[in-house]
């Protein structure tokens, strides 16, 4: 028995409440179970009981074991002085208020229907990592929609806070955030560490007083990375070497980057980090204050287009500095431009609409997820295999946030799938079956 399911029996009160009466034998009345608390304090706020003729307006505090309380030194803290009753699996122990009055309390063994602990135990003890996954398919389809929906928004929203922690230390440069933010998406996952901290290690402004010249800002960029520092090289390292260490001097450019925090290995040459600071370069090169490109752009078919560069002439000929390639080196593809947009600009929109209360740039967010592909890994891969076909990114988007925020963590009961499945079909009541707690 976990806390978290006494909670879900409290919220939407699946027990047997016939003669429903308190430990100490007081007949008692539920009127307003109470508003969850995420935070410190008691588990249920602002509920309303009745217990024998007096009404009591206060908070509910939910354990599996009575004990818990004294356990939790919920005794001393005054914070749950206002708790009316103690909402508890086994009621092995009374306890006190630290003024030393007692708490009511109401034992829940015996009342939950049996039928709703085994679905519960069932999806607590599944194997599978989508536990709810061998009956998903009887699932109504709207309510795995409004899940997705829900998903998605959380999803959004958990991006953009990140994106506004980026901001603050940025002291409200949208620019140089949506520079970094980018910068650390280019190196799609493998290499999206050093990327970032490249970024972060270079003024957006700089690089603008050097958007005519593309050569510039791929010094810069390639020499902040530590991929200048050999001195032998072919005649285009040896120009950036120059370049660098002048724009090196003039702006006092420090970095702790070297060739060792790159990752190669494994790697497609189209996805060596020298080919993706390269399109990085070009990209930058390409879009000028690259924030307000992004904000004024309308459509995820112009965006696309704005993301639709190639990389210098150099770099469609070399995957690495002095090493030809046999063939030529594509620009970015149309899978990694949709990645830049759902995981740069996506969340620069929602962040930006959530700092200005202008709802209409997270409503536009979403569109252009609508109209992007699906991705396509290994959680979604796992979804489809359960025929859940995401036909969008917004789609895609909501089933990664359902699998790693719920799923994964077993949160069957925050999803409103998982409640579903476990919600008792008859009015709660007793069985004569054996309890299996």
């Amino acid at each position: 028995m976990k806390e978290s399911f006494l909670h879900y029996i409290w919220q939407f009160q699946y027990f047997n409440k016939e003669a429903l009466q308190t430990s100490d034998g007081n007949a008692l009345e539920v009127y307003n179970t109470g508003r969850l608390n995420s935070n410190a304090g008691p588990d249920f706020q602002s509920a309303k009981i009745k217990i024998d003729a007096i009404e009591w307006a206060g908070s509910i505090e939910v354990h599996v074991k009575a004990s818990e309380w004294n356990n939790h030194q919920h005794f001393k803290d005054p914070a749950y002085d206002n708790v009316i009753l103690h909402a508890v699996w086994i009621n092995d122990k009374p306890v006190l208020r630290s003024d030393g009055t007692l708490i009511p309390t109401l034992e829940l063994k015996g009342r939950v229907d049996e039928s709703l602990i085994y679905s519960y135990k069932k999806l607590m003890e599944s194997a599978n990592s989508i536990a709810c996954s061998q009956l998903l398919p009887s699932t109504d389809k709207l309510l795995l929609v409004s899940m997705l929906d829900a998903a998605l928004v959380q999803r959004l929203e958990a991006k953009a806070n990140i994106v506004l922690e980026i901001l603050k230390g940025n002291n409200n440069d949208w620019e140089q955030t949506t520079f970094e933010l980018l910068g650390k998406n280019f190196g799609f996952k493998i290499n999206s560490e050093p990327l970032q901290k490249l970024a972060k290690s270079l003024s957006y402004k700089i690089l603008l007083k050097h958007a005519d010249n593309l050569v510039q800002m791929e010094a810069l960029l390639f020499g902040q990375a530590g991929l200048l520092d050999i001195e032998v090289g072919d005649d285009y390292y040896q120009l950036l070497r120059r370049e660098y260490k002048i724009l090196k001097a003039k702006y006092s450019l420090t970095c702790d980057l070297k060739k060792n925090h790159w990752r190669f290995l494994r790697l497609r040459p189209a996805n060596f980090p020298t080919i993706r600071i390269a399109q990085f370069a070009s990209i930058l090169f390409s879009v000028k204050n690259i924030f307000s490109a992004l904000l004024e752009n309308n459509g995820s078919k112009a965006l696309k287009d704005l993301f639709l560069v190639s990389q210098s002439h150099y770099w469609q000929e070399h995957y690495q500095f002095n090493k030809q390639a046999k063939i030529p080196i594509s620009g970015l593809g149309e899978i990694s431009i949709d990645n830049l947009i759902i995981n740069t600009v996506a969340p620069i929109l929602v962040a930006y609409g959530k700092a200005h209360a202008e709802q209409e740039f997270v409503d536009k967010a979403i569109q252009i997820l609508q109209h992007l592909n699906p991705e396509n890994n290994i959680i979604i891969r796992k979804w489809k295999s359960l025929n859940v076909i995401p036909i969008n990114a917004s789609d895609s988007q909501g089933l990664i946030e359902l699998h790693n925020n719920y799923c994964a963590a077993k949160k069957c009961l925050d999803c409103r799938i998982g409640s579903a499945i476990i919600k008792p079909t008859a009015p709660p009541g007793l069985t004569n079956r054996k309890q299996l707690y």
